[in-house]
C-alpha cells in the first residue's frame, strides 16, 4: 500500500515496541495458564491484542473464560466471576467486577488492565446466548483476513483517537476498534477509507459478506460478518459519523501531524471561563448530582434523557436553552445548559380557541371568569378572532424552577431520578465551575468541530 512520509513517520510512533509486546504477551501467556489449569474453562485471548491491532501505550488486556453451553446462565454467572477472582487473587492484583450484559472481572495486573470475561463455547454466532459469546468469532474472523493492513488499522485507529471519535461506548458515541478493523478490510487501506468518507452521507451500508439479513436505522451500517442481523457501527452516532467526513475531508485537503497528534485543547482558568461567559452574554446553568452506582452504559443514556426532558421543561417556560450537555465522572456528574433568557416578566400570554368554536370558548371564558384573579393579569379579551388571556408565569426566574420540584415531575432516567431526589444543588453562572468539570466547562464554551480545532491550531502556529 502506497503511504506518505507524514503516515510512516505516524506508524513509526505508535507500533507497540518489541519490549512492550513482550510484556503484554508474557502476562496473557501466564493468565491463559492459569484457566487452562483450572481444568473449569477454555482462554481465549481476544480483542486488538489477540488482532495485532494494538497501539502503542494501550494496556488493555481481554481474557475469555470459555465455559461449556449446557451451563445455566445463573451458573455461568458464579462459575464465572469465582474462577476470574481466583486468578485476579493469585496474581496479586487489585479487581473489581463489573457488568456488560454479565458480570466480569477487571483486573490491574503489571501495569495492564485487564478483562476475565466469562462466555459460553458456542458452535457459531448464530448460537450465542449472550452478546458476549460473539467477540471470540470476530477475533476469529479478523485474525484471518487483516495480517496485510494492520498498519492501516493502526493509521485508522489513532486518526480517529485523534479526532476524539474512537470509542463506542455511550458517552463517545464512535468508532470501536471491531468497526475499524471491518472499514480497513472494507476500503483495502486507510487513504481509500477516506477517500470514501469524504463522499458519505446517511444511509452508509456496508456488508462485506453481503449476507444481511435486516433493515437498520442507524445512519452508518455495517453488517457484522459473523452475525448478519447485527449493525457493528450501531453505536456511531450522526454527529461521530459527520466529524469522521469532515476529518478524511480535512486531511486529504491539507495532511498533517496534528491529525494524529492533536493540538492539546485549552482548559480555561476560572477568570477566562467567567471572561468568555461574560462576552457570550449568555447564561450558564449546572445541576450536579451523585453517580448513580451503575456502569457507563446505564447512567449516560439516562443523564442523556434526563438533559433532553429538563431542556423541554426550560423551553416550555420560555428560558429558552441554546445548548446542554451532561458529562459523568465516577462520583459525580453534571447537567450543563446555556440560556438565552434566564429572568422574564411576571406576565405570559396564553392564547385559547378561536371564538367562533362556540363549546370551547364558553369553557375557555368560563374557566377565566370562575378563577383567582391573583393567577392572572386581564382577558379573557377577543384578539383577531382569539380568546387570549395574560396570565401569571410561575416561575419568572430559572434558578427557581430549577431548584423546584419540577425537576421531579419530568420524563428523568430512573436511576438519575433517585440521586437527584438525594442531592440536586443548582448553580448559576461562573459559579457552575468546579476543578473536576472544568475540561468539560471549557470545551462547552469553546465548541468546535475536530477538523476546525486543528485547523485553527494549526493557523495558529503558522
Amino acid at each position: 500500500m502506497t503511504r506518505t512520509p507524514l503516515e510512516e513517520g505516524i506508524l513509526d510512533e505508535i507500533r507497540p515496541k518489541e519490549d512492550e509486546t513482550r510484556h503484554i504477551l508474557d502476562v496473557a501467556k501466564r493468565l491463559v495458564s492459569r484457566i487452562e489449569e483450572s481444568g473449569q474453562a477454555s482462554p481465549m485471548l481476544v480483542g486488538s491484542i489477540a488482532r495485532g491491532t494494538w497501539i502503542h501505550g494501550d494496556r488493555d488486556l481481554d481474557i475469555f473464560l470459555l465455559f461449556d453451553p449446557d451451563l445455566p446462565r445463573e451458573d455461568l454467572e458464579e462459575k464465572g466471576l469465582g474462577l476470574a477472582r481466583k486468578i485476579a487473587l493469585a496474581e496479586g492484583a487489585n479487581f473489581r467486577e463489573k457488568y456488560a450484559e454479565h458480570p466480569y472481572i477487571n483486573a490491574s495486573i503489571n501495569g495492564l488492565s485487564v478483562d476475565l470475561v466469562p462466555c459460553y463455547r458456542v458452535e457459531s454466532a448464530s448460537c450465542i446466548k449472550s452478546a458476549v459469546d460473539r467477540t471470540p468469532f470476530h477475533t476469529q474472523y479478523i485474525r484471518e483476513r487483516i495480517q496485510p493492513f494492520v498498519d492501516e488499522v493502526l493509521l485508522l485507529k489513532q486518526f480517529a483517537k485523534a479526532g476524539g471519535i474512537y470509542g463506542s461506548d455511550q458517552m463517545t458515541e464512535g468508532f470501536a476498534g471491531y468497526l475499524c478493523e471491518l472499514l480497513i478490510l472494507q476500503y483495502q487501506g486507510f487513504r481509500p477509507l477516506l477517500e470514501a468518507a469524504t463522499q458519505w452521507r446517511p444511509g452508509v451500508l456496508i456488508d462485506i459478506e453481503d449476507h444481511r439479513t435486516r433493515t437498520f436505522p442507524e445512519p452508518l451500517v455495517v453488517i457484522d460478518p459473523v452475525d448478519p442481523g447485527r449493525n457493528v457501527s450501531a453505536s456511531v452516532s450522526l454527529t461521530r459519523m459527520c466529524e469522521f467526513i469532515e476529518l478524511a475531508r480535512g486531511y486529504l485537503a491539507q495532511p498533517s501531524r496534528s491529525f494524529f497528534f492533536p493540538p492539546k485543547k485549552l482548559v480555561l482558568s476560572i477568570e477566562e471561563a467567567a471572561s468568555l461567559l461574560s462576552s457570550r452574554g449568555t447564561h450558564l446553568y449546572a445541576i450536579t448530582l451523585p453517580t448513580p452506582p451503575y456502569i457507563e452504559d446505564i447512567v449516560v443514556p439516562q443523564l442523556r434523557k434526563s438533559l433532553d426532558a429538563l431542556r423541554a421543561m426550560l423551553d416550555r417556560h420560555s428560558f429558552f436553552v441554546n445548548r446542554a450537555d451532561c458529562e459523568m465522572h465516577e462520583d459525580k456528574s453534571m447537567l450543563l445548559f446555556e440560556l438565552l433568557i434566564d429572568d422574564l416578566p411576571a406576565v405570559r400570554r396564553h392564547a385559547g380557541p378561536p371564538v367562533w368554536n362556540r363549546v370551547n370558548a364558553a369553557k375557555f371564558v368560563e374557566k377565566y371568569l370562575s378563577a383567582d384573579e391573583s393567577g392572572f393579569f386581564s382577558g379573557p379579551f377577543i384578539e383577531e378572532g382569539i380568546f387570549v388571556v395574560e396570565i401569571r408565569r410561575p416561575y419568572t426566574r430559572a434558578i427557581d424552577l430549577l431548584r423546584s420540584d419540577q425537576v421531579l415531575q419530568v420524563a428523568l432516567g430512573k436511576h438519575v431520578k433517585q440521586s437527584l431526589e438525594i442531592s440536586r444543588p443548582v448553580n448559576r453562572g461562573i459559579e457552575c465551575y468546579q476543578e473536576e468539570f472544568a475540561p468539560f466547562i471549557s470545551e462547552f464554551l469553546q465548541k468546535s468541530s475536530p477538523t476546525v480545532w486543528i485547523e485553527r491550531s494549526e493557523k495558529k502556529k503558522s
